[in-house]
């Protein structure tokens, strides 16, 4: 199992563009994924939050860091 963990730093959080973007490599990936957001307000990812992927399966280390490129860079 490959695990990362962010803080996401866009003013406007994870938006629908981002969001996507993330799905569609999850079900690209054919890896089991948990994303969990490590904070008590709210229900949508929001600057500052910390974002914790955690990913299982074949090439779970190279889909991990793709995952975390994503959060990461979105736009």
């Amino acid at each position: 199992m490959a695990t990362r963990t962010t803080v996401i730093n866009d003013p406007v959080g994870i938006h629908a563009r981002p969001a996507a973007q993330f799905s569609q490599a999850v079900t690209a990936s054919g890896c089991t994924v948990t994303i969990a957001i490590l904070s008590i307000m709210g229900l949508g990812i929001k600057q500052g939050d910390s974002v914790v992927i955690d990913v299982q399966g074949a090439d779970d280390e190279t889909v991990a860091d793709n995952l975390l490129n994503i959060l990461v860079n979105a736009e």
